[in-house]
């Protein structure tokens, strides 16, 4: 096979992907827009307060790894 040929088919399928990708954002852009997700709060503790952690998770630091 010629490398131009090989080369045309490859960019061929890139653009079908790409293409069956925009199509799956659009579809997914208009279900969200259209307000059929439903969002769900979690349910806070009868008393308010955040709920007691374990020993070990108490002390653990703000940023983990980073600058």
């Amino acid at each position: 096979m010629e490398q131009k040929t090989l080369v045309a088919i490859v960019l061929g399928v890139l653009v079908l992907i790409a293409a069956v990708q925009a199509y799956q954002f659009s579809e997914l852009k208009s279900k969200l827009s259209g307000g059929s997700t439903q969002v769900v709060a979690a349910a806070s503790p009868a008393g308010g307060s955040a709920p007691q952690l374990p020993s070990n998770l108490q002390n653990l630091p703000q940023m983990v790894g980073g600058c």
